[in-house]
Protein backbone atom coordinates (compact mmCIF):
# COMPACT_ATOMS: atom_id res chain seq x y z
CA UNK A 1 0.00 0.00 0.00
CA UNK A 2 1.14 3.46 -1.02
CA UNK A 3 2.58 5.36 1.88
CA UNK A 4 -0.81 7.19 3.39
CA UNK A 5 -0.96 9.99 6.02
CA UNK A 6 -4.25 11.59 7.32
CA UNK A 7 -4.71 14.81 8.64
CA UNK A 8 -7.46 16.02 10.30
CA UNK A 9 -8.78 19.15 12.06
CA UNK A 10 -11.19 18.78 14.87
CA UNK A 11 -12.67 21.38 17.25
CA UNK A 12 -14.69 19.15 19.04
CA UNK A 13 -13.29 15.93 18.55
CA UNK A 14 -15.76 14.68 15.82
CA UNK A 15 -13.47 14.98 12.70
CA UNK A 16 -10.57 13.28 14.86
CA UNK A 17 -13.00 9.99 15.87
CA UNK A 18 -13.62 10.39 12.08
CA UNK A 19 -10.03 10.12 11.08
CA UNK A 20 -9.21 7.28 13.21
CA UNK A 21 -11.87 4.98 12.18
CA UNK A 22 -10.92 5.61 8.49
CA UNK A 23 -7.63 4.81 9.56
CA UNK A 24 -8.61 1.49 11.11
CA UNK A 25 -10.81 0.24 8.44
CA UNK A 26 -7.53 1.33 5.45
CA UNK A 27 -5.32 -0.52 7.57
CA UNK A 28 -3.46 2.46 8.50
CA UNK A 29 -0.97 3.41 11.64
CA UNK A 30 -2.27 6.15 14.00
CA UNK A 31 1.31 6.88 13.76
CA UNK A 32 0.36 8.15 10.44
CA UNK A 33 -2.82 10.15 11.52
CA UNK A 34 -2.09 13.56 12.22
CA UNK A 35 -3.77 16.78 13.75
CA UNK A 36 -3.33 19.49 11.06
CA UNK A 37 -2.29 22.35 13.56
CA UNK A 38 1.15 19.69 13.65
CA UNK A 39 1.35 19.73 9.56
CA UNK A 40 4.90 20.87 7.97
CA UNK A 41 6.00 20.29 4.49
CA UNK A 42 8.41 17.85 5.86
CA UNK A 43 5.70 15.86 7.01
CA UNK A 44 3.98 15.84 3.68
CA UNK A 45 6.52 15.26 1.69
CA UNK A 46 7.17 11.45 3.56
CA UNK A 47 3.69 10.51 1.86
CA UNK A 48 2.19 9.88 -1.32
CA UNK A 49 -1.10 10.23 -0.31
CA UNK A 50 -3.07 12.62 1.46
CA UNK A 51 -6.20 12.18 3.61
CA UNK A 52 -7.16 15.59 4.67
CA UNK A 53 -10.30 15.77 7.01
CA UNK A 54 -12.21 18.84 8.20
CA UNK A 55 -15.57 19.70 10.18
CA UNK A 56 -17.57 22.84 8.66
CA UNK A 57 -18.16 25.81 11.23
CA UNK A 58 -20.54 28.03 11.33
CA UNK A 59 -22.23 29.01 8.09
CA UNK A 60 -19.96 26.75 5.55
CA UNK A 61 -16.57 27.55 7.18
CA UNK A 62 -13.02 25.41 7.38
CA UNK A 63 -11.68 24.46 10.96
CA UNK A 64 -9.48 26.82 12.38
CA UNK A 65 -6.65 24.97 12.23
CA UNK A 66 -6.74 24.09 8.67
CA UNK A 67 -6.22 27.92 7.69
CA UNK A 68 -2.27 27.38 8.79
CA UNK A 69 -2.18 24.08 6.97
CA UNK A 70 -3.68 25.09 3.74
CA UNK A 71 -1.07 27.70 3.28
CA UNK A 72 1.77 24.67 3.86
CA UNK A 73 0.13 22.72 1.38
CA UNK A 74 -0.49 25.49 -0.94
CA UNK A 75 3.39 26.33 -1.06
CA UNK A 76 4.26 22.82 -1.78
CA UNK A 77 4.48 21.13 -5.35
CA UNK A 78 1.56 18.28 -4.98
CA UNK A 79 1.72 16.87 -8.09
CA UNK A 80 3.50 13.50 -7.29
CA UNK A 81 0.25 13.55 -4.38
CA UNK A 82 -2.97 11.44 -4.42
CA UNK A 83 -5.02 13.56 -2.50
CA UNK A 84 -8.70 12.32 -0.59
CA UNK A 85 -10.69 14.74 1.60
CA UNK A 86 -13.49 13.75 4.43
CA UNK A 87 -15.74 16.34 5.79
CA UNK A 88 -18.05 16.45 8.45
CA UNK A 89 -21.12 18.32 8.73
CA UNK A 90 -24.88 18.77 9.50
CA UNK A 91 -27.40 18.16 7.35
CA UNK A 92 -30.34 19.71 9.40
CA UNK A 93 -29.07 22.18 11.18
CA UNK A 94 -27.41 23.65 8.00
CA UNK A 95 -28.57 22.09 5.39
CA UNK A 96 -27.45 25.14 3.00
CA UNK A 97 -23.83 24.44 3.70
CA UNK A 98 -23.52 20.85 4.18
CA UNK A 99 -19.75 19.66 4.43
CA UNK A 100 -18.73 23.50 2.82
CA UNK A 101 -15.24 23.21 4.73
CA UNK A 102 -14.38 20.16 2.37
CA UNK A 103 -15.10 21.90 -0.39
CA UNK A 104 -13.19 24.92 0.84
CA UNK A 105 -10.48 22.56 1.31
CA UNK A 106 -10.60 21.45 -2.42
CA UNK A 107 -11.09 24.67 -3.71
CA UNK A 108 -7.87 25.94 -2.12
CA UNK A 109 -6.09 23.06 -2.92
CA UNK A 110 -7.64 22.14 -6.65
CA UNK A 111 -4.37 23.71 -8.45
CA UNK A 112 -2.05 21.64 -6.34
CA UNK A 113 -1.06 19.83 -9.18
CA UNK A 114 -2.15 16.68 -7.30
CA UNK A 115 -5.08 14.15 -8.35
CA UNK A 116 -8.11 13.90 -6.36
CA UNK A 117 -9.19 10.63 -5.16
CA UNK A 118 -12.08 9.46 -3.06
CA UNK A 119 -15.20 11.35 -4.94
CA UNK A 120 -18.83 9.80 -3.53
CA UNK A 121 -21.90 10.17 -5.17
CA UNK A 122 -24.34 12.84 -3.30
CA UNK A 123 -27.54 11.41 -3.98
CA UNK A 124 -27.27 9.23 -1.21
CA UNK A 125 -27.07 12.14 1.03
CA UNK A 126 -30.16 14.77 2.57
CA UNK A 127 -28.74 18.23 2.51
CA UNK A 128 -29.85 21.07 0.12
CA UNK A 129 -26.61 22.90 -0.98
CA UNK A 130 -23.30 21.88 -0.99
CA UNK A 131 -20.10 23.53 -2.72
CA UNK A 132 -18.51 20.44 -1.94
CA UNK A 133 -20.68 18.89 -4.72
CA UNK A 134 -19.49 18.71 -8.38
CA UNK A 135 -21.24 17.33 -10.82
CA UNK A 136 -23.67 15.07 -8.63
CA UNK A 137 -19.93 14.22 -6.70
CA UNK A 138 -19.00 15.45 -3.11
CA UNK A 139 -15.17 15.83 -3.33
CA UNK A 140 -14.97 13.03 -0.88
CA UNK A 141 -16.50 11.25 1.94
CA UNK A 142 -19.16 13.31 3.54
CA UNK A 143 -19.78 12.42 7.23
CA UNK A 144 -22.78 13.94 9.30
CA UNK A 145 -22.58 12.26 12.88
CA UNK A 146 -25.26 14.79 14.62
CA UNK A 147 -27.70 13.24 12.04
CA UNK A 148 -26.78 10.31 10.25
CA UNK A 149 -24.28 8.44 12.71
CA UNK A 150 -25.98 5.07 12.42
CA UNK A 151 -24.34 5.48 8.58
CA UNK A 152 -20.53 6.53 9.07
CA UNK A 153 -19.37 2.78 9.46
CA UNK A 154 -21.10 2.26 5.62
CA UNK A 155 -20.31 5.11 4.37
CA UNK A 156 -16.79 5.06 5.91
CA UNK A 157 -16.69 1.37 4.23
CA UNK A 158 -17.52 1.90 1.01
CA UNK A 159 -15.00 4.82 0.43
CA UNK A 160 -12.58 2.44 1.72
CA UNK A 161 -13.52 0.66 -1.28
CA UNK A 162 -13.64 3.83 -3.66
CA UNK A 163 -9.91 4.31 -2.59
CA UNK A 164 -8.49 1.23 -2.31
CA UNK A 165 -7.80 1.01 -6.08
CA UNK A 166 -5.49 4.21 -5.79
CA UNK A 167 -4.09 3.30 -2.62
CA UNK A 168 -2.14 -0.33 -3.55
Amino acid sequence: MKKTGIFYGSTTGTTESVAGRIADVLGISSADVHDVSKLTAELVSGYEVLLLGTSTWGDGELQDDWYDGVKVLKGMDLSDKLVGLFGCGDSESYPDTFCDGMGILYGDLKNSGCRWIGAVPAQEYTYASSISVIDGLFVGLALDEMNESDQTDTRIASWAEILKADLV
